[in-house]
């Protein structure tokens, strides 16, 4: 193993809830192996990238309800396709090598994956999405 997998395989968390058995597919295998923790590793990131997205659409997210705003972090991964592609960036690129190749074999069944846990992330952290100023006055 090189010196980079070996980082990055390293400072990945360790998702201890994670379960591997003989009897799931190869995408599960993936998904708690890999994507699970490189999701969780990169929360601070999306995190980031979710509140710029906000920002750079008006800031309309601060105006709806809860309904509508966990509605919305669902639109913004599902269908804008340029915000997508820029999480599925942050997730593949702390890949191992070999893990990319694996990902490659069927990334359109692992994107849904990654998708779908990367807006459970955003939907679990949403009120680190409210205005700051009104955050720092309570």
């Amino acid at each position: 193993m090189n010196s980079r997998d070996f980082n990055l395989k390293s400072i990945r968390p360790e998702i201890l809830t994670a379960t591997i058995n003989d009897a799931m597919s190869s995408e599960e295998r993936f998904q708690n192996l890999v994507l699970r923790p490189c999701i969780k590793m990169q929360n601070d990131l999306l995190v980031a990238a979710f509140r710029n997205y906000i920002i750079k659409h008006k800031s309309v997210f601060h105006g709806l309800t809860l309904d509508k705003r966990m509605e919305y972090i669902e639109n913004a991964i599902q269908k804008n396709m340029k915000f997508r592609n820029s999480l599925k960036g942050m997730i593949i690129g702390v890949f191992t090598v070999e893990e990319y190749l694996i990902y490659t074999e069927n990334s359109s069944a692992l994107n849904k994956r990654m998708m779908n846990i990367v807006k459970e992330r955003l939907l679990s952290n949403i009120q680190l999405f409210d205005k700051p100023e009104l955050r720092e006055a309570v």
